[in-house]
């Protein structure tokens, strides 16, 4: 069964990177969005199966959006990333209903499927 997924990041360049590498990967791209808004606009009508979001966003940050989707679409396997990992809590990270997160350096070479079966947590402790 392919995953369906909804990327959401406000570089344009990260959206197309990670919808290629998705896509070579055997998952479904549903859509690609720059912020949290447009996210949750997405999965209000239509849950994916997992979700790739950057934790910095204008707006709402990731983690905020992460809570709102997971109460939304509590099926769906969020997976946060980040290029800035100096300054990622483990445990907001845990609480905020993501299942895994990624730092985007590390996104090319992560089991893509395991992160979002849940089964692949790489957060800080």
């Amino acid at each position: 069964m392919t995953r369906r997924i909804l990327i959401v990041d406000d570089s344009e360049s990260f959206r197309s990177t990670a919808s290629t590498l998705l896509a070579a990967r055997g998952f479904e791209v549903l859509a690609s969005v720059p912020d949290g808004e447009a996210a949750l606009a997405a999965v209000a009508g239509c849950c994916p199966d997992g979700i790739l979001l950057d934790i910095n966003l204008p707006g709402r940050d990731g983690f905020a959006v992460a809570t709102a989707i997971a109460v939304a679409c509590p099926a769906a396997a969020i997976v946060l990333t980040s290029s800035d990992t100096a300054d990622v809590p483990g445990a907001v990270l845990k609480t905020c209903g993501a299942a895994a997160f990624v730092p985007k350096t590390e996104l090319a070479t992560a089991d893509l499927g395991a992160l979002f079966s849940g089964e692949g947590w790489t957060g800080q402790d």
